[in-house]
């Protein structure tokens, strides 16, 4: 999205984290933001700095009626969204067979589903003004997929699948798409954020059991800054070209190049197999 003056903004998932950075940042740098959290109080103060230009709203993106009314209310407010950015979500570590189905179900609900209901519910209008910017959250683990993390690596990569996609289809519609990566920020996203699976399996203690949360020694000491990362954000809506994925992070652009060395080392190594599997001439 070309830069313009006072673009609505509408971000899930902004009571704390890398929601709550960008969220502050857009509004200093004077666009509006439409500022949602499933516990809105704690997200009153930033709309009550910027009377003008901010609401805060109520949204569980679990929730059909509230991402229904939190697009609405934007939209009663301020015209447009113009900006929508799938931030919610959280954590969630356990080898996979240790995973249990009911915070399995939920987090596919909420990271998946939840992106799908407010795409859903910004595009119409999005697709009637023929511009508009869709700013899907994944992470590096969906690159990476580190022990312990197979489940929440696999909602961010459907995102990232989804969110690709999207953005072919949208494209000659006027509206750009982006998925960002980010690695490690200092935030509560290893505390609060995290979930974890209840019952540990011995056999799993030296992969996926050395990054359950009792054994977390990162937390605090991640090196991603939340206000530089959203002052990225920023820059990449506003670019003429918007990128379909950006990295924030050197840690997330040192696993990504990784992950692509080890993944064209390993198609290298088995094309041959790959390519016998035709019908002959």
């Amino acid at each position: 999205m070309e830069g313009t003056s006072m673009a609505t903004w509408l971000i899930t998932g902004c009571s704390t984290g890398l929601g709550r950075a960008l969220a502050e940042a857009v509004l200093a740098h004077g666009d509006n933001a439409v500022v949602t959290a499933r516990d809105v109080a704690k997200v009153q103060d930033l709309a009550d700095a910027y009377p003008d230009t901010a609401i805060a709203v109520m949204l569980d993106v679990t929730d059909d009626a509230q991402v229904t009314a939190a697009v609405g209310a934007a939209e009663a407010r301020f015209g447009v969204v113009d900006v929508l950015v799938n931030n919610a979500g959280y954590g969630y570590r356990a080898a996979v067979e240790e995973g249990e189905d009911g915070p399995v179900h939920r987090l596919f609900d909420t990271h998946v589903f939840g992106t799908v209901r407010t795409i859903k519910a910004v595009l119409p209008g999005m697709r009637s003004r023929r511009s508009g910017t869709i700013v899907n959250l994944s992470s590096i683990g969906a690159r990476i997929c580190p022990e312990g993390s197979g489940y929440y690596a696999a909602v961010k990569a459907a995102i990232e699948a989804l969110t690709l996609s999207l953005r072919k289809e949208v494209a000659p519609l006027g509206i750009d798409v982006m998925v960002v990566e980010p690695g490690a920020f200092r935030t509560d996203f290893a505390d609060r954020s995290l979930t974890q699976s209840v019952e540990p399996i011995a056999d799993y203690a030296q992969t996926a059991g050395k990054r359950r949360k009792e054994h977390d020694t990162v937390h605090g000491k991640q090196q991603g800054d939340p206000v530089k990362a959203a002052a990225a954000l920023i820059t990449a809506v506003e670019s003429d070209e918007v990128p379909y994925m950006l990295l924030l992070g050197n840690d997330a652009s040192d696993g990504f190049r990784a992950a692509l060395d080890a993944l064209r080392t390993e198609v290298d190594a088995w094309e041959s197999i790959s390519r016998s599997t035709d019908f002959d001439a």
